[in-house]
């Protein structure tokens, strides 16, 4: 009854601006699928490289670049597969049924996710105008001390919420009009309660 109505209880409460600082430049750090001729051009060199080894004899793995991926479809199996590793959603998306089973799955699968506050902020990330929802599946070993404190805080103030959150439905913030209404109501009530006791 109540799994529909935790995420849109939850994203009314983002990740707070100072979060989204440093949550968002680490990703910039990792190129992203979307330039596809970027793409090919990774994938034409790996093969050049395989090729080579081939012809040398050699067995060379060449490894596939890291890359942050983004798109509903991709990132939903990437979690079903348990390889997505920190999944970023966004609060403002339109219609809202998109994504609201999301955090129920990642929560599933035991995988961090936060929610941020804009559309275009993630697109920026992956050069597109706008993207819903990304992830990353592998951090190069430099960057993974870094990674896992923004992990764990992702986990202290999301994953580890939800509970919490869950208790406080959010929403629930009568309109003006609907407010003069009740109060009105709570008038005539009061008046009623006067006049049988008198």
């Amino acid at each position: 009854m109540g799994r529909g109505k935790v995420f849109p209880a939850k994203r009314h409460r983002p990740a707070i601006p100072s979060q989204a600082l440093w949550l968002l430049p680490p990703l910039m750090k990792f190129p992203s699928l979307v330039p596809l001729i970027n793409e090919s051009c990774w994938k034409k060199e790996r093969l050049l490289k395989r090729a080579q080894a081939k012809a040398e004899g050699k067995t060379v793995e060449v490894k596939k670049p890291i890359v942050v991926t983004y798109g509903l479809n991709h990132v939903t199996y990437l979690i079903e597969q348990n390889k997505a590793q920190p999944v970023i959603i966004t609060h403002d998306v339109d219609p809202i049924e998109l994504v609201v089973w999301l955090a129920a799955l990642c929560r599933k699968m035991e995988i961090p996710y936060c929610i941020v506050k804009g559309k275009a902020r993630l697109g920026a990330i992956v050069y597109k105008k706008t993207t819903s929802v990304l992830c990353l599946t592998t951090v190069k070993n430099e960057d993974k001390l870094e990674f896992s404190k923004i992990l764990e805080d992702i986990k202290a103030n999301f994953s580890d919420k939800f509970d919490e959150i869950r208790r406080k439905w959010g929403g629930g913030i009568m309109s003006s009009k609907s407010q003069e209404k009740t109060k009105a109501k709570e008038k005539v009530l009061a008046k009623e309660a006067t006049q049988r006791m008198s």
